[in-house]
């Protein structure tokens, strides 16, 4: 998210995650800024990023449907916004345990997640054993886009 209050809508978000139908638990890591990069090359409000873990019962499916309304609350209107443009904002789904999806509606895990140091970095805060599926280890795909081994 880069629009608005953002500390405070990060707040808000997770609040909501936590108040969910048969969620039992949230952990969200602290957020930190990104630089905000966008199709045309045009300078944006960095982005403020941070990542929760679920403990839900939730269908994947399910829960990608609340984590749109929730952002729906925060002003975010995902069928009138520009893919990549600047937002209130974004909750992705990342993974769901060890499921492997390639619907184009909910791909699992996130195609790009291992690419985001904005995703890993978050991740490995509040779960130094964190493995993205089919991806690896979060602190080696961490390292990696880093520029290490």
């Amino acid at each position: 998210m880069n629009l608005g209050d953002r500390a405070a809508t990060y707040a808000a978000a997770v609040d909501e995650l936590g108040r969910l139908p048969l969620v039992d638990r949230v952990v969200a890591s602290t957020p930190v800024d990104s630089v905000a990069v966008t199709l045309d090359g045009s300078d944006a409000p960095a982005y403020l990023n941070g990542v929760a873990l679920v403990t839900t019962r939730l269908a994947p499916s399910v829960l990608l449907s609340y984590l749109h309304a929730i952002e729906a609350r925060h002003g975010r209107d995902r069928a009138n916004e520009p893919r990549w443009g600047s937002r209130t904002l974004d909750l992705d789904l990342i993974a769901y345990g060890d499921v492997v999806s390639a619907d184009p509606d909910l791909t699992l895990p996130h195609p790009r997640a291992a690419e985001r140091p904005f995703v890993l970095a978050p991740w490995l805060e509040i779960d130094p054993d964190a493995v993205l599926p089919g991806a690896g280890r979060v602190d080696a795909l961490l390292r990696r886009t880093e520029g290490g081994a």
